[in-house]
């Protein structure tokens, strides 16, 4: 017959092993726990308070993940009424220009919590850089932008385009053209290509803040996506 000291001492090997093991293993914590209820001693190791620790710390674990999973959950929520507002203020205006452009310039800044909007056309009539819009303080709102700029700006230089339609950047790639004597106060930016059809040019439009963590490459750009998409189609009624 088998030695039972010897089966014992066997267990007690696999166990000392791989400890993690065992403490894994729910039915045996619960039996080790049941056979340990009304014995207490200093040779005894309080198995019930070692469950109980790691339990804690899965809770901590879990708890943590679900803040994390409920403030992205807001974060989208937040980002998708901006976008939805700022949507709805363009499609407040179907044939005045001027007021269109008054809404680029002073409500979509407040709408998308940023701090600038230009709107950039290429076109060979007009060196980059100067205005296309309205005499009049709305004029900087649209500025000049040499033909394959906006190519370049998403790194294809003298390429036809890129599939690409947003592309978020910190504030060492701010562009003086657009953002003129303001340009030093942008410190993070997102460009959305706008395409306003067959044989007409493309153009930008771009979104700038003071806050360099406002825009990062890191960031998703779906919503932006969308909004550039809507732009680019209450645009081309304007654009040359």
């Amino acid at each position: 017959m088998p030695d039972p000291l010897e089966d014992s001492a066997e267990f007690k090997a696999q166990i000392l092993k791989d400890p993690q093991a065992l403490l894994e293993d729910v039915d045996v914590m619960k039996a080790l726990i049941s056979a340990g209820d009304g014995r207490a001693g200093r040779n005894v190791v309080d198995l019930r308070g070692v469950l109980v620790e790691r339990l804690e710390t899965r809770l901590g674990r879990l708890e943590d993940t679900h803040r994390s999973v409920i403030s992205a959950a807001y974060e989208n929520l937040a980002g998708t009424n901006q976008i939805h507002r700022a949507v709805l203020a363009l499609l407040e205006h179907e044939e005045d220009y001027a007021a269109f452009l008054a809404t680029v310039a002073e409500d979509l800044p407040n709408i998308l919590a940023v701090d600038f909007v230009r709107v950039g056309l290429e076109t060979a009539a007009r060196d980059e850089g100067l205005p296309l819009g309205p005499a009049g303080p709305l004029a900087p709102v649209v500025v000049a932008l040499a033909p394959g700029a906006v190519a370049a700006r998403f790194g294809i230089p003298g390429a036809g385009g890129t599939h690409r339609a947003v592309l978020l950047r910190q504030s060492h790639a701010a562009d003086a053209r657009l953002f003129g004597d303001r340009e030093g106060e942008v410190q993070s930016e997102a460009l959305l290509r706008l395409d306003f059809g067959p044989g007409r040019l493309p153009g930008l439009l771009i979104l700038g803040a003071h806050d360099p963590r406002r825009f990062s490459p890191d960031q998703g750009v779906d919503l932006l996506t969308f909004f550039g998409a809507v732009f680019e189609r209450k645009m081309r009624r304007w654009a040359e």
